[in-house]
């Protein structure tokens, strides 16, 4: 959040200097009760339609069923997840941050609540900035039916399963198998969100591109577990609204956000989702660049622990996306499933970085301090460029890093991979006894490491320091690694 700020201005008055502040006006606190006692608003909805820009609204404990329309800036607290509910059955959404008509939008805050019961999403950001969205327990979403991932290139059914859903059809672009899951932001810049926790919807989080770029935003120890439909963290580059049939205009993007410390396990067992990962859709030329997902843990889901997936290219004469830039550091990813179509990989996949058919280059990727278990393919790459694969933790004793490229029958094969100085599992390196291997063309492993990564503290395959919170040498030296290709590149 941006703090207030006062800005001084210098003002001659004959022959005088006046320095005048200008100060935010103070704010004023509404309270919700169910019952309306003591002067209280009997809905958050009342309490948001009274309130002015910098209120707070403070919500007391009890079930409010209601979707909740966001439009001015102010703070909705909840008095916990555990006590205040807001029941959104039979709605479009439990909370809806309105940029889209209220241009400008900022500094909105939703604290302290369940969110439960919409149609589409448990609460919906859409060309805001400086929200923040935090501890809020937000289940049992996307209630509208028929959810199956179709292609269509817009928004999601409503349940008459013949018309968009209401609202939305404008911009929420290519997620018919979603509905936008439980947490959708839109064109949203500098928004933070913290210990949330996301299960029992399609999916866990979206941060897509429809309205404007989505960029700059923080995404930090929440839990994304069991959404059964698709991924659990998704950064999607999506054709822009009203540009949803050829020609397809060029995306806005998903860049340079980050993602730390977060749980995602357990999602896209039905029809197919990553734990996390950044995507563009094929329709127009698309942007997800120059993010970070940092020390999270991926682990039990339908696709690969992280997907990068892009589907479009010289291969069929279009543009390139341009996905470059984005690094994966200190992450834990275990017994994830196998990726799919396009962008299949030969059995079940830690990381999968893929160009599809499409042959668009991915760039300057950090694939770095990551321990891969429980995986028959621990890093996949297929991409007409050089892949940087160095000081993990590659211990699913059957594939340690492959070039998949001829697997997934693409085209343009010119991709290398250098997989040098990692630890393949044994001190003998790839292909060694109880060592993972190397699978396919222009793999560079030599050297590699004796030893894992990290010291152990409880001397355990695969649990570095990277993911003991309670020794930082691991994580400082992914954060280095990470700092040191920024400088250079």
């Amino acid at each position: 959040m941006k703090a207030l700020r006062r800005t001084c201005f210098v003002v001659p008055i004959v022959g005088a200097v006046l320095l005048v502040l200008s100060v935010p006006a103070a704010a004023n606190t509404l309270c919700v009760r169910p019952s309306g006692a003591g002067g209280c608003f009997k809905t958050i909805s009342a309490a948001v339609a009274a309130g002015s820009p910098n209120d707070i609204i403070k919500v007391g404990a009890g079930t409010y069923k209601e979707e909740v329309t966001i439009g001015i800036s102010l703070s909705v607290i909840g008095a916990g997840a555990e006590a205040s509910v807001i029941d959104a059955t039979g709605l479009a959404h439990g909370v809806f941050v309105d940029g889209l008509t209220k241009s400008g939008l900022n500094n909105v805050t939703i604290a302290g609540f369940t969110v439960k019961n919409a149609l589409y999403e448990g609460i919906l950001v859409v060309s805001a900035s400086d929200v923040t969205i935090r501890d809020n327990h937000i289940v049992d979403n996307d209630k509208s039916s028929g959810l199956s991932f179709t292609g269509a290139p817009t928004g999601c059914l409503s349940p008459d399963g013949k018309t968009l859903q209401p609202g939305s059809g404008i911009y929420e672009n290519d997620e018919t198998g979603d509905c936008g899951g439980a947490l959708h932001l839109v064109g949203a810049v500098n928004s933070i969100v913290s210990g949330n926790l996301v299960t029992g919807n399609a999916d866990g989080l979206l941060i897509s591109d429809e309205t404007g770029e989505s960029r700059s935003n923080l995404v930090v120890h929440n839990i994304f577990k069991d959404n059964p439909l698709e991924c659990g963290i998704v950064l999607a580059s999506h054709p822009p609204m009203g540009h949803t049939a050829p020609p397809f205009a060029p995306h806005f993007g998903v860049d340079h956000n980050t993602v730390v410390e977060n749980v995602s396990s357990n999602n896209g067992v039905k029809i197919g989702g990553a734990g996390a990962g950044v995507f563009s859709d094929g329709m127009g030329t698309g942007s997800v660049t120059g993010n970070v997902f940092i020390r999270n843990k991926l682990t039990g889901n339908g696709l690969g622990g992280f997907a990068l997936h892009t589907h479009v290219g010289p291969a069929f004469g279009l543009p390139a996306d341009n996905m470059d830039g984005n690094q994966i550091v200190g992450n834990f990813i275990a017994g994830n499933l196998a990726d799919q179509a396009d962008t299949a990989t030969p059995g079940r996949v830690g990381i999968n970085i893929n160009s599809g058919g499409g042959g668009s280059p991915v760039r300057g990727t950090v694939i770095s301090h990551n321990v891969i278990r429980d995986e028959d393919v621990d890093i996949a790459v297929n991409t007409p460029a050089e892949v940087d694969i160095h000081l993990n933790d590659l211990l699913g004793e059957k594939i340690g890093v492959a070039d998949v490229c001829a697997f997934d029958g693409a085209k343009i094969c010119t991709g290398t991979i250098d997989a040098t100085e990692n630890f393949w599992g044994c001190h003998a390196g790839p292909g060694g006894k109880e060592c993972s291997t190397a699978s396919g063309a222009d793999i560079q492993f030599t050297p590699w490491l004796e030893e894992s990564v990290g010291d152990d503290d409880d001397h355990g395959r695969g649990d570095h320091d990277a993911l003991n919170s309670g020794s930082a040498n691991g994580f400082e030296l992914a954060l280095l690694i990470t700092a040191k290709r920024t400088w250079v590149g």
